[in-house]
């Protein structure tokens, strides 16, 4: 999913839901073994013990919705994190999807990313890009054995669903030397039918597009989430 164009976005009215999620615990290490949890969830807060070793968290407005792990194409394995706010509908107003994720020792392949600009979150600098989607529930659902479709999967459990035209923020963080694991950090906001705000179904590039609408959305991911290195 995340190798494919991704999208981030305006907000819509708060709605005066509170879900109610428990605390989840990750089951699996690092290398995806059921050995020690490498990460738990505190509250907002996920403690992660490596790759890398910091602690994220996610503003109050936010609900914990869940924690999976998958495996994607049978080459790399992904611990998945979504926190969200609710909007009218059963649909997702606001999302952060925090995913760790490593290649498998059966390749030798490694996370290359073509953009340049970065951006700052606590003690990790990310490289991002900002895109706008005319319906991006339907890109998760695209692949079925992609991450997305897995992470749309997670949310239906909860009753939830994606937003259709929305705006997403990607960002990267490569903490290993030999970039063969990853911190992916994806922030959406849903749009109103009459934003302006460019989208379409393959995914209107922001950055370049709408630059002005790309730092504002850039800016909603950044103030929603701190990064602490431990």
């Amino acid at each position: 999913m995340k190798r494919n164009v991704l999208f981030g976005g305006s907000v819509m009215a708060f709605a005066a839901m509170v879900l109610f999620f428990a605390v989840a615990i990750s089951l699996y290490g690092i290398d995806g073994g059921g050995g020690p949890a490498t990460r738990q969830v505190k509250g907002n807060t996920i403690i992660s013990a490596g790759f890398p070793k910091a602690e994220l968290s996610v503003a109050k407005g936010f609900q914990f919705a869940g924690t999976q792990t998958v495996n994607l194409y049978g080459n790399a394995e992904a611990e998945q994190f979504l926190f969200v706010t609710p909007g009218p509908g059963n649909t997702v107003d606001r999302f952060y999807w925090l995913q760790f994720e490593h290649f498998l020792p059966t390749n030798d392949m490694k996370y290359n990313y073509d953009s340049t600009r970065t951006t700052q979150l606590g003690d990790l600098s990310f490289i991002y890009n900002v895109m706008g989607a005319s319906d991006f529930a339907a890109v998760l659902t695209s692949d079925p054995a992609s991450d997305g479709a897995a992470m749309q999967r997670l949310l239906v459990k909860q009753n939830l669903s994606f937003p259709h035209k929305a705006v997403m923020v990607r960002m990267f963080h490569l903490p290993s030397a030999d970039h063969r694991t990853e911190l992916m950090v994806i922030y959406g906001e849903a749009l109103p039918q009459d934003s302006t705000v460019p989208v379409r179904a393959d995914g209107a590039k922001l950055d370049t597009e709408s630059p002005e609408a790309a730092q504002l959305f850039l800016e909603h991911a950044r103030r929603g989430l701190t990064v602490r290195g431990r």
